[in-house]
């Protein structure tokens, strides 16, 4: 059974930093990427950070650029999303995705891959 956990979150003020972290496990594909979404009411689903299997192709939202990194531990099953200089548009719910993804500079897309449950954040001005 293919889980994705994520874990962090939650309110933080204007400004400041929070870290993000997305467990996989049980997933049997050779390899797959990796990713972080979020998601505000009423608007689709939106790649923020992804990452192939490889290391080779990633992707940063035009928001992420500069301010958010991603790290991910030698086995490919943690990835970590580190958001500095937080803004109220920051506001949303983040979802971490592993599995089959479009990851290209330009863009992400989650084809066929798992969700986790999504963890909410919430900036404060």
């Amino acid at each position: 059974q293919v889980q994705v956990v994520e874990s962090g979150g939650g309110l933080v003020q204007e400004g400041g930093s929070m870290r993000l972290s997305c467990t996989v496990s049980g997933l049997t594909l050779d390899d797959y990427g990796m990713g972080w979404f979020r998601q505000t009411p009423g608007k689709e689903r939106e790649g923020v950070v992804c990452i192939s299997w490889s290391g080779s192709s990633s992707y940063y939202s035009d928001s992420a650029k500069g301010r958010f990194t991603i790290s991910r531990d030698n086995a490919k099953t943690r990835l970590d999303l580190v958001m500095n200089d937080l803004s109220p548009e920051d506001t949303a719910t983040y979802y971490c995705a592993a599995g089959s993804l479009v990851v290209l500079p330009t863009t992400c897309r989650n084809e066929f891959g798992y969700w986790g449950q999504g963890t909410q954040v919430t900036v404060s001005s």
